[in-house]
C-alpha cells in the first residue's frame, strides 16, 4: 500500500481555499472571463503549496490512527478525511474548469488531470456529505483493524488468524477460522459499505465520471474503457497457466482430504488454500509438493529461526539489499518511528504499508512481524514503496507518485523476486552445499506459482466486483451473490458453506472497508516479471530466469533509480521504457519466467479434467 489510507495525490489537492474560478454560484448574468493559462499555472501552483504544507499533518494523524486505534484517534482522524474530501472535490471540480484552456503546458495540463482524477472516494458538494462519507470510511477501517475470529472456540485477532489459515491442515478448524473471520468482520459493516457507495457516486457525477470505478479507471493515461479492455487482455495472457495450476493444486488437494471434503471436479474449497481469502496459495506448498522434487532443500522461515533472526535482522537485511544496488540506507528516522511488530497494550491495524509522512524523509512501515518467509518477502515488497518514496522526492509535489500505482507495488515485488537461493547464499542465511540442484527447478517454480500466479484472477476480480457495485450491475441486494459469483468465475473457488446476503465477505478484506484500489495489485503482479526479466538481462545472467538475483549489481540500481526519479511526471509507458526498453504493459514476462512449470503442470494433468 502506498504511503497512507490518504493517497499522495489526494492530500495534494485537498487543501486549499476556493479560488474565485472555482466558484459555480455566481449570478448567470455576470459575465465570466475565459480562463487563462497564466491562471491555470497559478491554480497548480497553489495546490502543490497548500497539498504539500497539509499533508504531513495529515499523515501523522492517519499515522496515529493506524497505530493506536481508540474512539479518539478515530474521531480525529474522521475530521481530517472529512475536511480532506470536501476539499479534494472542490479542487478537482476547480481543475476540470481548465481541461479545455488552450496553451496549457505539458506540465500544467498533466497536473490538472492528475487532481481531477486523483479521488479515491469523492463526496458530493452538498453540506454534511464528505463528513459522512469520511465517518463511514473511518468506521469501516477500524472495525477492520479491531476483528477478530475465533479457533478452537477462542478468540484470536487478524494477524494470528492469518498465521493459523496458513500452518493448519484440519479441515474443520480451517472452516471455523474462515467463517468467524468472515461473520464477525465483514457481515457487521455491509450497511455502511452500502451508504458509502451511494455518496461517493453522487460526487463521481459532479465530478464528469459515470460513477467511482470509471474515475478509478481513468487514472491510468487512458481512457476508463480503454483501460477496462487492457486488463482484460492482460489477463487472458496468463489465464492457461492459472487454469493448468488450479487443475493440479485441485487433484492434490483430493487426494488429501477426499471427496467428502475436496471433489476432483470443479471448484476449490477456498478456506484449503492456506490463506483466509484463497488469494496466495503458499502456505500448502507441502500439501502439493511434487514427488522427488518438491523438497526444495531448505525453508526460508526455518534459515530465518535457525540464524537467530528477529524482525528488527529482518528489516536489516532487507535494507541491505536496496543497499548493494546502490540505494543510501534508511534514515535513523525509519528505526525510530516504524511499527516492526504488533504492539501489546493496544489496537493497531496490522495490515502491512509503506508510510512517507513528510514527502521527504520520514520513511516508515507498519507491520505484525512474525519470523517466518512470507513476512520476510513482504519487508522487501515494503521496503520497495520506501525507496521508490525516496526517488522521487525532488519531483513537484503532484508528481510524489509511482508511474502508475500498479508500478508503486511492482517494485518491492520484482526485488522480492530475488529471494533465491543465490541471494540466501549471498547473505549467509543458506550454505553453498544446500543450494538445490537443477532437478529441484520445478519445485522452486510451483512454490513461485503458488503465490504469485494464483494471485492474479483475485488480483483482477476485488475491482471488477467495485465496478460492478459503483456501476449499479452488482446491486445493494446482491452483493454477497455477485462477490460469489467472480470468486467461481475467475478464481474457481467457493466458500466452505453457503452464504447468503446477510453477510459481506467482500468486506473481510482490507482494501475494500479501507477503499483502496486494488487493479494496481494485478497490474504488479505483470509488471514486478518484467522489471524482474529486465534487471537481469541487464545484469548479464545467463541462467534460468528464476534463480537470477541482481543482488550487488549497482548498474541495475543506477536505471532503476533513473526510472524511479521520474515518479509520476511522465505517462507510465514512458517510465516503463526508461528500465525494460518497451513501452507496453505485458503478461509475457510471467509466461516466460513458468514456462518450464507450465510444460510440467499440462503433463500432470493429462486426463484429469480442467476448469469448473
Amino acid at each position: 500500500m502506498i504511503r497512507t489510507g490518504i493517497s499522495s495525490i489526494a492530500i495534494a489537492v485537498a487543501f486549499l481555499a476556493a479560488p474565485a474560478f472555482a466558484d459555480t454560484a455566481a449570478p448567470v448574468a455576470t459575465a465570466v472571463a475565459t480562463p487563462t493559462a497564466a491562471e491555470a499555472d497559478a491554480f497548480v501552483a497553489e495546490a502543490e503549496k497548500v497539498g504539500a504544507d497539509f499533508s504531513t499533518p495529515a499523515q501523522q494523524v492517519a499515522w496515529i490512527n493506524a497505530t493506536y486505534i481508540t474512539d479518539d484517534t478515530d474521531a480525529i482522524a474522521a475530521k481530517y478525511g472529512a475536511d480532506a474530501t470536501e476539499l479534494q472535490v472542490k479542487y478537482a471540480l476547480g481543475a476540470a474548469k481548465f481541461a479545455n484552456v488552450p496553451g496549457l503546458s505539458f506540465d500544467t495540463k498533466r497536473k490538472l488531470d492528475l487532481l481531477r482524477s486523483a479521488v479515491t472516494l469523492p463526496a458530493p458538494t452538498k453540506p454534511g456529505a464528505a463528513t459522512e462519507l469520511s465517518t463511514l470510511v473511518t468506521r469501516m477501517g477500524s472495525s477492520y483493524g479491531k476483528g477478530k475470529g475465533t479457533l478452537d472456540g477462542k478468540t484470536i485477532n487478524g494477524s494470528d488468524i492469518e498465521a493459523a489459515m496458513g500452518e493448519s491442515r484440519d479441515p474443520a478448524k480451517l472452516k471455523e477460522m474462515w467463517v468467524s473471520w468472515h461473520d464477525n468482520v465483514g457481515a457487521p459493516m455491509r450497511k455502511d459499505y452500502e451508504r458509502h457507495v451511494v455518496i461517493a457516486n453522487e460526487g463521481a457525477k459532479e465530478l464528469g465520471y459515470a460513477d467511482v470505478g470509471a474515475l478509478w479507471r481513468s487514472g491510468y493515461d487512458m481512457k476508463p474503457d480503454e483501460f477496462a479492455a487492457l486488463t482484460d487482455k492482460l489477463w487472458k495472457q496468463v489465464e492457461p497457466l492459472y487454469l493448468a495450476l488450479h487443475t493440479y493444486v485441485r487433484a492434490k488437494l483430493n487426494e488429501k482430504y477426499g471427496d467428502a471434503v475436496q471433489a476432483k471436479t470443479g471448484p476449490i474449497r477456498a478456506d484449503l488454500l492456506g490463506n483466509m481469502w484463497a488469494q496466495e496459495w503458499g502456505n500448502i506448498y507441502d500439501v502439493v509438493a511434487p514427488k522427488g522434487a518438491g523438497d526444495l532443500g531448505y525453508d526460508t522461515g526455518e534459515l530465518l529461526k535457525a540464524k537467530g533472526y528477529d524482525p528488527i535482522k529482518m528489516f536489516k537485511t532487507g535494507e541491505g539489499f536496496y543497499s548493494s544496488l546502490g540505494f543510501k540506507p534508511l534514515p535513523d528516522s525509519f528505526w525510530v518511528r516504524s511499527q516492526i511488530v504488533k504492539p501489546a497494550d493496544r489496537e493497531v491495524i496490522c495490515h502491512a504499508s509503506a508510510w512517507d509522512v513528510d514527502n521527504k524523509d520520514d520513511l516508515r512501515i507498519k507491520m505484525c512481524t512474525k519470523v517466518n518467509a512470507d513476512d520476510f518477502v513482504t519487508i522487501h515488497h515494503e521496503m520497495g514503496h520506501n525507496y521508490y518514496q525516496r526517488a522521487y522526492n525532488k519531483q513537484p509535489f503532484l508528481y510524489e507518485n509511482g508511474a502508475n500505482d500498479g508500478f508503486h507495488e511492482a517494485i518491492g515485488d520484482f526485488v522480492a523476486l530475488s529471494i533465491t537461493p543465490d541471494y540466501l547464499v549471498k547473505i549467509g542465511l543458506l550454505d553453498q552445499a544446500k543450494v538445490p540442484s537443477a532437478d529441484k527447478d520445478i519445485g522452486l517454480l510451483l512454490r513461485q506459482a503458488m503465490d504469485k500466479v494464483a494471485f492474479l484472477p483475485f488480483g483482477l476480480l476485488i475491482d471488477k466486483w467495485r465496478w460492478g457495485v459503483f456501476s449499479g450491475a452488482i446491486p445493494a441486494n446482491g452483493y454477497e451473490k455477485g462477490w460469489n459469483d467472480l470468486r467461481l468465475k475467475y478464481q474457481g473457488i467457493v466458500p466452505p458453506v453457503a452464504r447468503d446476503e446477510t453477510k459481506f465477505d467482500p468486506g473481510a478484506k482490507y482494501h475494500v472497508p479501507a477503499s483502496v484500489p486494488y487493479t494496481r495489485y494485478f497490474l504488479a503482479r505483470l509488471l514486478q516479471f518484467q522489471f524482474y526479466q529486465a534487471a537481469c538481462k541487464q545484469a548479464g545472467w545467463k541462467g534460468p530466469l528464476h534463480r537470477c538475483s541482481f543482488y550487488g549489481n549497482k548498474a541495475v540500481g543506477a536505471k532503476l533509480d533513473a526510472m524511479l526519479t521520474m515518479g509520476q511526471s511522465k505517462p507510465w509507458p514512458e517510465a516503463l521504457q526508461a528500465f525494460t526498453g518497451t513501452r507496453e504493459m505485458s503478461g509475457q514476462a510471467l509466461v516466460d519466467y513458468f514456462a518450464p512449470l507450465k510444460k510440467w503442470l499440462d503433463a500432470q494433468n493429462k486426463g484429469k479434467p480442467s476448469g469448473w
